[in-house]
């Protein structure tokens, strides 16, 4: 084989990706960026309940607590599950219940140790839950204003049973921050807009809501419950589909929550996450796959093609087409997603979260124990 073969077998491996590249860009990743937000609708009778669990969340609630207690929603419940704290969570709770009527404080018992992290804990909370309409969040998350429940609502169509909101994390300085809220970015991105394609595939349990009646007719987490994770995700990859779920991106119910501030704590966040979506529908496994693949197939081909003469003009004319088409897409869905000042660092970013995500999937090959707190 000579070298002019070689460097037209390569080039035409990165058309390919290109173009892969380019589907989702345009056929997947556009939908969201056209998506007409509409104007909150007036809050309706429905009740509604709000589940947070909480272990060791004492300094959380204190500082996050009052918002969702005192959301403009008519008829409302906060179900806060104490998942077997002992740094003082439980007199704040009381504090907080002696206070607020609509609150009602679950216990898990300390004899519920052998039961897995969270699920057992989010189970514990729906089966306390007086109204139909369930709507999801955590300790450490404090809602953009007072109108985030109403948001978050059951929606006027009743085929919908499941409501997939938003949740940004909040801005502090340095690169890992930057990168942790570039990467919750492209994560909400993807799943919000394959919601808009008719293939919901997760949900972030931080923001979003769904039925009581469908958690227990679907047993609930009875299909993952020996995993600690998943009670978002999986739960919402094993029920949605192209007529029962909706998205809610307005402004004011974006559930904002602090990111990790090291590394290693990142890092075990996303290995918990990671151990998940091993359990996704084989469809939705292999189009996530597919994505992180050919994303690194392309620039992986894109510096092996800048190696031989002939294609280097070719190779990043074409990285420079795809970086211009994404430059129009991406920095207006970081605008309107709540991170316009991530705009300006888009080609940066892309390539360090590229590289950072084949390392963490490398990394959990290797590293297998996770646990919730």
């Amino acid at each position: 084989m000579n070298l002019s073969l070689i460097a037209l077998v390569l080039l035409g491996a990165f058309l390919f990706c290109f173009l892969v590249q380019l589907y989702f860009s345009l056929f997947v990743h556009l939908k969201l960026a056209k998506f007409q937000v509409q104007e909150l609708p007036p809050a309706n009778v429905s009740p509604v309940t709000v589940i947070i669990c909480a272990r060791n969340e004492a300094a959380n609630l204190q500082a996050n607590l009052p918002a969702i207690l005192d959301q403009a929603y008519p008829d409302f419940e906060v179900v806060v599950v104490n998942d077997r704290s002992w740094d003082g969570t439980k007199e704040i709770l009381r504090d907080f219940e002696a206070r607020y009527p609509n609150l009602k404080v679950v216990t898990v018992p300390e004899s519920a140790k052998y039961i897995a992290g969270k699920k057992f804990a989010v189970t514990m909370g729906i089966k306390a839950a007086k109204h139909n309409w369930l709507v999801f969040t955590d300790a450490d998350c404090k809602p953009e204003s007072a109108n985030w429940l109403v948001g978050m609502q059951q929606p006027a169509d009743p085929s919908t049973e499941i409501l997939l909101g938003y949740s940004p994390y909040t801005k502090n300085r340095g690169l890992l921050n930057a990168l942790i809220r570039f990467e919750t970015f492209f994560t909400a991105v993807n799943y919000l807009s394959f919601v808009i394609k008719g293939m919901p595939y997760m949900g972030v349990g931080r923001n979003m809501a769904y039925k009581k009646e469908l958690f227990f007719k679907s047993k609930g987490f009875a299909s993952h419950m020996h995993i600690p994770s998943g009670d978002d995700d999986l739960f919402v990859n094993a029920h949605a589909n192209a007529y029962n779920t909706a998205i809610q991106i307005h402004p004011d119910t974006f559930m904002h929550t602090d990111p990790k501030r090291t590394w290693a704590a990142y890092l075990k966040q996303k290995k918990r996450h990671f151990g998940a979506g091993k359990l996704y529908k084989a469809k939705h496994k292999f189009i996530l796959s597919a994505q992180i693949i050919i994303q690194f197939l392309f620039y992986a081909l894109l510096v092996a093609l800048c190696c031989f003469r002939e294609t280097q003009l070719i190779a990043g004319g074409l990285f420079l087409l795809s970086l211009l088409i994404r430059s129009l897409i991406y920095p207006g869905l970081l605008k309107k997603l709540g991170y316009p000042g991530l705009r300006w660092w888009f080609p940066l970013l892309d390539i360090l979260l590229f590289i950072f995500l084949v390392f963490n999937g490398i990394l959990s090959i290797f590293v297998k124990k996770v646990q919730w707190k």
